[in-house]
């Protein structure tokens, strides 16, 4: 029988030439590891990251595994993975968005613990938790604010996806629409930006966008 330190001598071997998956405790073959580029640090971190519980982090990254075999995603990729659910229209723009939100080590890849921890906060997170997260998508330049001209392009981006022959039609003006909108309501100072705190507590006195943020809790 082998003891415990052999166990984990064995598994730290494997951990450091890259061939032992800490998520699935399963072994690469050579083909695989020719492919790979990153696996991530360990299951055990991940479930004291994220809400997700151990099972059903080894599903999430089976599921990973399969769409990036390399265990990363560039933005490419994400795109195309993100067009399937959206073949009506262009998403393109708002998946950059998305991917570059995601891709919270800006290194220009999303990996699994990148969109784990997102997919948490977003199905699992609190109310806080998830504005804050939907508030730097909209914060494109991450400076702390939302510009008119960040939302509108995010507002456009969103009619791209949404497409063109959708029922009932949206006029032309109707990006522009929600921008205004969106500022009458956030913008309570009229400095003409949105902050974090203007968004929190505008948001979380809105029964609407109350209620949208807990759309999601059981989906997993």
């Amino acid at each position: 029988m082998k003891s415990r330190s052999q166990d984990q001598s064995l598994t730290d071997s494997r951990e450091l030439d890259r061939s032992y998956d800490p998520l699935t405790g399963s072994v690469a073959d050579d083909s695989e590891l020719s492919t790979v580029c990153y696996r991530p640090e360990g299951i055990d971190r991940l479930v004291q990251q994220t809400n997700f519980s151990k099972k059903e982090l080894q599903v999430l990254y089976r599921g990973f595994k399969n769409e990036c075999p390399s265990g990363a995603v560039n933005e490419e990729t994400f795109k195309n993975i993100y067009s399937q659910f959206f073949p009506q229209g262009d998403s393109s723009m708002y998946a950059h968005f998305l991917f570059e939100a995601f891709d919270t080590q800006n290194n220009g890849a999303v990996n699994f613990e990148d969109f784990v921890i997102s997919l948490s906060i977003i199905l699992r997170g609190s109310v806080t938790d998830k504005l804050n997260w939907a508030f730097n998508l909209y914060d494109l330049n991450k400076d702390g604010c939302i510009t008119r001209e960040e939302m509108t392009d995010i507002m456009h981006s969103i009619y791209d996806m949404m497409g063109k022959y959708t029922y009932p039609s949206m006029k032309d003006s109707a990006p522009k629409d929600h921008v205004d909108s969106f500022f009458q309501k956030m913008d309570r100072n009229n400095d003409g930006v949105v902050t974090i705190e203007e968004f929190l507590e505008t948001c979380q006195k809105d029964d609407n966008i109350m209620q949208s943020m807990h759309m999601f809790d059981n989906v997993i």
